[in-house]
């Protein structure tokens, strides 16, 4: 008689327990919108970025000062634990970063849905489709990319990146100009994408924005898995101009690895 009456109480415990567990679970459940915190941290190699005095060396033994860095960042798409994705609205999902300013290196994409995210993928430049609606289907960012500097014109369409300064080497001995712009030439379109995974969750909720930090190693753009001399490119009085032609795909095939994650922040 007592085995079964401490069988009976047992069952109604469990029972209990497994009903509180259920609650806390439905109580904790994460509902709800919250932002994240995009920072792109430029960096040269191991160092971090100081434009115009810092002399950078490259593998071929070429001394840049950089003056300028810009780039589109575009078309974000975060992945859930669970594997599921969210990809921005389009329509707010072009970004200009920029060395030079404040603004340019941080930005907070709106209204995501709760959860915990696992991995960050972004585009380099405006997608080809994008480009394709003509300048009345930019929106807003067609005026944001011109007053960056960051059009061609709209016939030769955007500058993904522009990268910029002088250099001395070997063969150069005074400090020359080099310009690396990124975009559509010709056939080539030239358009990137990168998908990062997060060494910790970002953890959206009503009251958490995460940062996620980028760091951003210039030092690819031309010292990647594809190495440019900036010498082989001098046109004499108008210094090293890349704008086109066979390294401009090679170029952009480093920037595709020159990013990482540093780590993420939940606050």
């Amino acid at each position: 008689m007592k085995n079964t009456l401490y069988k009976a109480l047992a069952i109604v415990t469990l029972s209990i327990s497994l009903f509180s567990c259920s609650n806390d679970d439905d109580n904790n459940a994460v509902t709800g919108n919250g932002n994240i915190t995009l920072k792109f941290d430029n960096a040269y190699g191991a160092n971090d970025l100081i434009l115009n005095t810092q002399g950078n060396t490259t593998s071929n033994n070429e001394v840049l000062k950089i003056s300028l860095v810009k780039y589109i960042v575009s078309n974000v798409v975060f992945t859930k634990a669970d594997g599921t994705t969210l990809t921005y609205p389009k329509s707010k999902s072009y970004f200009i970063a920029d060395e030079s300013t404040a603004a340019g290196q941080q930005f907070q994409l709106t209204d995501i849905p709760a959860g915990d995210y696992v991995k960050v993928k972004f585009g380099i430049g405006v997608d080809e489709e994008q480009w394709k609606l003509g300048a009345s289907g930019q929106g807003d960012f067609l005026a944001q990319a011109d007053a960056a500097d960051l059009m061609w014109s709209w016939a030769a369409g955007y500058k993904f990146l522009a990268f910029e300064g002088t250099f001395t080497s070997a063969t150069v001995e005074n400090p020359t100009p080099f310009m690396i712009h990124t975009g559509k030439t010709g056939t080539d379109y030239n358009y990137t994408d990168v998908t990062l995974d997060l060494p910790t969750k970002a953890l959206v909720r009503s009251d958490i924005t995460p940062a996620i930090h980028i760091v951003t190693d210039l030092s690819k753009i031309i010292d990647g898995q594809n190495k440019i001399k900036l010498s082989d490119n001098n046109m004499g009085g108008m210094g090293a101009m890349i704008m086109g032609g066979a390294n401009l795909p090679l170029i952009t095939q480093n920037i595709r690895a020159m990013f990482k994650i540093d780590h993420v922040h939940n606050d």
